[in-house]
């Protein structure tokens, strides 16, 4: 791995009691950033596998320690802004400064879009693009008032690219994703902060772990109905670090010019 500085610095980590998120927070702790992770801690109905509990969100926490940084677990919803408001300033009470929005926190699930009933649809995109709106809009408030430098990383997907049939409202959440990337690039520019999304492919995490057990197959199959094999380099699954590594250097001074991009960790996938 590039080794990269991040001592005295604090990243504000969503979705991190587990999966890419964990990873994240674990890859900052390790480079020296303190970390302030945050995650929902509990079952959104129409999500059909478990989400992270309190104890996974208690566990990143302490794998941020044991790195050999502090941090601070705080249990959020995104899609609620009065929860996402005061997570933010208690993590500025705590630190005294966020540096870095690791801005991860996703659900998916599958059904197609002519039988979708309407809160499926409402739960992700809440999830999956509100809550990155809503995270953005009040640490980027923060990055303005410091008029400091400051880093916005969101998650996407090869679904914000492309088509992902199954899961429609998937894909039109993280599309929107890289519209909101874009959009936040022109308006938090003058204040020095860049914005970048990330698109990965299929990720080994237990996300993907419950769909399969719950789903079956056909949750990844419908993926591959509409594209083939998913990947060109490797058909598995990558694992989170290696989103985490692109994490880390949009966060990293190498990229400071770098801002509005959508990163593809993808293995390839968008290539075909």
């Amino acid at each position: 791995m590039v080794t990269y500085d991040f001592e005295g610095s604090v990243a504000f980590v969503t979705g991190a009691g587990r999966g890419q998120g964990r990873s994240h927070a674990v890859a900052y702790a390790e480079h020296g950033a303190d970390v302030v992770v945050t995650d929902i801690a509990r079952d959104v109905r129409t999500t059909q596998y478990p989400l992270a509990t309190a104890a996974d969100l208690d566990e990143t926490a302490r794998l941020v320690e044991e790195a050999g940084q502090a941090s601070l677990a705080i249990q959020m919803d995104v899609r609620d802004e009065a929860q996402v408001e005061a997570a933010v300033e208690e993590a500025l009470d705590e630190f005294g400064r966020i540096d870095f929005l690791a801005n991860n926190a996703g659900i998916w699930n599958v059904t197609d879009l002519v039988e979708m009933e309407a809160l499926q649809w409402t739960q992700l995109v809440d999830t999956d693009l509100k809550g990155m709106w809503l995270c953005a809009k009040h640490v980027g408030r923060h990055f303005a008032d410091r008029e400091g430098s400051g880093r916005i990383v969101n998650t996407a997907s090869t679904a914000g690219v492309v088509g992902a049939k199954g899961s429609g409202h998937y894909a039109a959440a993280k599309h929107g994703v890289v519209g909101l990337t874009k959009a936040l690039t022109l308006e938090l520019a003058e204040h020095d902060v860049t914005v970048n999304c990330v698109a990965p492919t299929g990720v080994n995490t237990p996300m993907i772990d419950g769909m399969l057990e719950t789903v079956g197959q056909s949750a990844l199959d419908s993926v591959s109905d509409a594209s083939g094999s998913m990947n060109v380099i490797d058909e598995q699954l990558i694992d989170p670090r290696d989103v985490s590594e692109a994490y880390l250097w949009l966060s990293s001074d190498a990229a400071r010019y770098v801002t509005g991009a959508v990163l593809s960790v993808d293995a390839g996938m968008l290539a075909k």
